[in-house]
This record gives C-alpha cells, structure tokens and sequence, in this order.
C-alpha cells in the first residue's frame, strides 16, 4: 500500500452557524459544534479514505484537547508515532462562523504550537518522510521548518498554502514543489497576476511541477509545463463548504501517486470536493478512491 508522510496541523475546530442570515456585531441563534480539523490533519484524513497508509507529523499541546485529537487520530489508522507533545502548549484550534447555508464568513486560528516542528525536530522524522511515496506539508509550519523539508525531502513534495498570509512561507520553495493547491486568491497574490490562467501559469514558471488553482463555486484551473485545463465543478448539493479544499489537496496527492495525467487529476480534485460539500462533516466519509475515477 502507498504510504504519505503529512507534515502541518491538527485543530480542534468550533464551528458557528447561525440559522437565519448572519447579523454582524449581533449575537445570533445558530448551532455550535466542535470537530477535529486542520488542513494538515484534513488533508491526512482523507488520503486514509482514499485507502493510503499516512504518517502524520504534528504537534499536540497539553491541554485537554490533545489527548482527544490523538484518540482520533489513532483510530483513522494515523501513524502518529513522531507526533510532538509540548506539554504547557495548546493545541491549535480553528474558530470558523458560517453563513445560513454554510459557507464560510470568517475564520480565527490559533495554531502556534505547530512551530515546535522545529528543523531540529524534523530531523529525527526524515527517514520516515523519505520513505514514504509522497510527502505534503501545509503553510502552519514555520518559514525554517518548510525550507528544510523542501531542503532535505527525497520524495515528491505536496504542499497547501492554508491562506494568503501563510502562502508567502512557501514562495522560497515553489520550485521545489511536485504540485501544489493555491486558491485563486493565494495564487494571484504569490504570482502578481489577475487571473487563474495566469496564476496557474506563473507558479509553474516559477518551478512548481504542477499547479492547481481553486476556484471556489468556478472550478479549477490547472497547469503543467505542457497544459493548461480549466475544469467547473462537479454538481453537489451544499451542506458545508469547510474542507472541500482539504479532499481536493488528498486527490491531487493520490492522483500524483497513482500516475494520473494533469486533467484526470484536477477531475479528481473536483469530484472530492464535491463529495466533501455534500456532507455534514468537515472529511467525508462517503470518499473513496472509486469515486474520484
């Protein structure tokens, strides 16, 4: 079985959805739920659902969250053996409010304990990343801890950028990058371009093998030093966008281990978020690798 090490965050995610349209600096009548999440561990969780043996490389605080972020881990098949545990630290958590339909208005993060996945640290877990058939690292790592991965990484490297701050922790890197899964927004602004096409376009040309651009609602554009395809999304039903973009980055990972060309692989992306959106749950289980074909 194929075997990925993801480096990045695990969050306990809070999640606010107001059962009416969302009135600003108003308290509001919704529901409140907790969840695990961050992109790392999402992104982790849904390479397990399409049927990958996954290492995964985080770090837990010790609060009362990170016995039950392990707990979960550890029962999705996670290796967590290099798991770093800082006791005194929090675990990161996500605070994210949604719209009526559940789309995202506004999100907080606090995800400092990532940056004890110090180089010093990653060290000791090279030999695992290196053995693994790809390896995927997302923007709450530190600007020392991506260099040196990018540096020391023998295997194909994925990488998401989580946000347009945390994106320019990967600028430095970009030509190292197998692939790599920007929104438009992120993209256009690492690249100084105006629109997907030219951002899919730049990133490449700054060394990333392939990009693959997100859209949101449009689609997804996607480039190679040889192609440019622009793809809409599958038809879903919404019910909750946060983490389509995580199914998304776990298809291009397992599209890229498996061999699949530029445009199979974006149809791939498409057909996992699509599945995400139409769950309740942040990883859907409904994913499989049978459905991304």
């Amino acid at each position: 079985m194929s075997r990925a090490a993801v480096i990045g965050a695990v969050n306990i995610d809070i999640c606010g959805r107001p059962f009416n349209p969302l009135i600003m600096r108003d308290s509001n009548p919704g529901t409140v739920t907790m969840s695990m999440g961050g992109v790392g561990r999402n992104i982790a969780h849904n390479l397990r659902l399409l049927g990958l043996d996954v290492t995964f490389i985080t770090a837990l605080g010790g609060d009362m969250y990170a016995k039950s972020v392990m707990e979960s881990c550890l029962s999705l098949g996670f290796d967590m053996s290099l798991a770093r545990s800082v006791p005194g630290g929090r675990t990161s958590s996500y605070l994210y409010i949604t719209d009526s339909a559940g789309d995202m208005e506004l999100g907080l993060s606090d995800t400092d304990v990532a940056d004890t996945l110090t180089p010093e640290y990653l060290a000791g877990c090279l030999a695992s990343i290196n053995s693994a058939d790809a390896a995927v690292i997302d923007g709450n790592l530190t600007d020392e801890s991506i260099r040196y991965i990018s540096e020391n990484c023998a295997v194909p490297l994925y990488a998401d950028p989580v946000s347009v701050t945390k994106a320019e922790r990967l600028r430095p890197i970009l030509g190292r990058l197998e692939a790599f899964k920007p929104n438009e927004i992120e993209a256009m602004h690492l690249t100084g371009t105006q629109n997907a096409e030219d951002a899919a376009r730049a990133l490449v040309g700054a060394g990333v093998g392939r990009a693959f651009v997100s859209l949101g609602a449009n689609g997804i554009v996607a480039a190679s030093k040889d192609e440019l395809v622009r793809l809409p999304c599958e038809s879903a039903v919404l019910v909750n966008a946060t983490g389509a973009g995580d199914a998304a980055a776990a298809a291009i990972v397992w599209a890229g281990i498996n061999g699949l060309g530029l445009e199979a692989a974006a149809r791939a992306a498409m057909r996992a978020g699509a599945i995400a959106i139409s769950s309740p749950y942040t990883n859907s289980p409904e994913l499989c690798a049978e459905r991304l074909i």
